[in-house]
This record gives structure tokens, sequence and C-alpha cells, in this order.
């Protein structure tokens, strides 16, 4: 796993939670005799991740999170995976409003991010392929058209005279479709729905494991964006060089991941100027 400076035992970003960390900590130690080392990451207000050794000194990662819309299947999600192409949970536990993990550790941990975007392309798309599974009978996972018709619903709470692409055609269009490719019987696999280069880690079971799933069922489409999202240098000059390479590698329609992306854009462009210039470049003629 990546390393970060300034380690911190406990962060001011998790004084909203009342004190459940330091009780967590205690009930995950008693149950699996794990010890803990320092954070990865200082400063988070949804989770908390460290390096731990099990009682025989296996390398482990103990993650406690805060129960929300975005992790609420998390663990579900990983025991589906069973260690295919993800980190493997070994153990998990709720310890009241906090919900306790245990994975293997990724060593050496590299993350993905520290090669060139190139050679990560294949990478992701080797991932994607083996998570995209049948999520099975009475599965409980959420439907991504849920995650979308969420995202829509805050977008349309949002000042339309802030957005960089006003509150024209071109938004309508982007919400429409954005709705309209969620809610599309195109063969519903199980999703990870945040995989890019940073959650993804070198290890020594596998080359690379993916790491902090979000799962939802539904267009296996959709999953290829959050990479692609954190490729700015080819997404500002070739988005549409961009959207056929990963098309390719992930064999998937071209121009069904235009929309996608379009739409995607469409919705984000609050935060960044650079998705509102792809906006209206991956625009739907006509």
């Amino acid at each position: 796993m990546r390393e970060f400076p300034g380690y911190m035992t406990v962060t001011a970003g998790w004084a909203s939670w009342s004190g459940q960390l330091p009780e967590a900590l205690r009930a995950a130690r008693s149950r699996w005799g794990v010890r803990e080392g320092q954070p990865f990451c200082p400063g988070g207000t949804n989770a908390w991740v460290a390096p731990a050794a099990g009682p025989d000194g296996q390398a482990l990662v103990l993650k406690l999170i805060r129960p929300g819309f975005e992790a609420e299947h998390e663990v579900e999600g990983l025991r589906r995976w069973d260690g295919r192409a993800t980190a493997r949970l070994i153990a998990a536990d709720d310890f009241r409003e906090v919900r306790a993990i245990l994975l293997e550790r990724c060593l050496p941990g590299t993350a993905l991010a520290a090669l060139p975007e190139l050679e990560q392309d294949p990478v992701i798309s080797s991932l994607l392929r083996r998570i995209w599974i049948d999520p099975g009978p009475r599965h409980p996972f959420r439907p991504l058209a849920e995650m979308c018709d969420r995202w829509a619903e805050e977008f349309e709470r949002l000042p339309r005279d802030q957005g960089r692409l006003g509150s024209g055609d071109l938004v309508a269009e982007g919400l429409r479709l954005w709705r309209e490719l969620s809610h599309q019987d195109v063969g519903a696999v199980l999703l990870f729905t945040d995989l890019h280069a940073g959650n993804v880690l070198a290890a020594s079971r596998e080359p690379w494991l993916a790491i902090d799933p979000k799962p939802h069922v539904g267009d296996p489409t959709y999953d290829a964006l959050q990479h692609m999202l954190n490729c700015p240098l080819r997404l500002s000059s070739d988005p549409e060089g961009l959207i056929l390479r990963m098309a390719d590698l992930l064999d998937l329609d071209a121009a069904r991941l235009r929309l996608w992306m379009f739409a995607r854009c469409v919705l984000e462009q609050y935060r960044s100027p650079l998705l509102a210039r792809v906006a209206r470049r991956l625009a739907p003629r006509g």
C-alpha cells in the first residue's frame, strides 16, 4: 500500500465519529487478535485504514468504515469476488455503528498510478474483465440505476447559473442520457464503480489487486469511466481516442461508452472546467 507522511493515530477527521473509532479498534483487537500500525492516510472522515498483523504475524490491513450509501455492500462484494482480482476479505464484523474489515495486505503495495497511463490501461481492463461476474440470485447489491438517480437528483438541486455548461439543451441531454443508460437492460454484472489506478496495488499473490470497491449491479460500460476520468491529459487532448482504446481493451461498444462519458462529464462539470470542455466535445450530434 502507498505510504503517506505525517501519520497520526486518530485524526481530526474522525471527530464526528463521537469516539467510535477507539472503541471499534479495541473490539477488533479483542475479536481477531490483531495489532494495528499507524494509518495509511490520516484525515479521512469515512474510513480509517492501517496495516495490521494477525496473531500468527500475517500481513493484513484493518479498515474501519462508517456505513453509508457508497460503502454499504463493500463486504458483500469482496465475499462474492473472493480474491478474484481484488484484495481478499479475511474477516468482517460490525461494532455498533462502525464496520470493521480485515483484508490481505498487498505487498509491495505500489499503486498502479506510479506507472505511465498507457501501461495502466491493460491492467485496469484485465481486472475489470474478471470483476464483472454474475452477482448471483437474490444478491444484496443495489442497481446502478439507483446510484445514478441519486446523483441526478443531487445535480438537479445545483444552481444552473453556476454551472459551466449553463442550463440549455446540452445539460438536459446529458441528464436524460445519464438516467436512460443506467436503466437500460444490457446484461447486468457486478460492478466495482470506482476502479482507477490509485485503487490498484502491486501484490505478491497476483501482480495487481483492486481495493476499495463500491459494488453495484448494472451496465459494465459504466465501470470504464473512473479510470478514464483519472487520465486528464488524454481526456483533454483526445477523448475519442481514449474511449476507443478502452472500448477495444474491454470489448465494449465505443458509441455507448462515449454517451456514458458525455453524460458523466455533464454531471461533474461543476468540479472541473476540463470535464465541461469534454462534454461539449463529446455531445451527441443532431
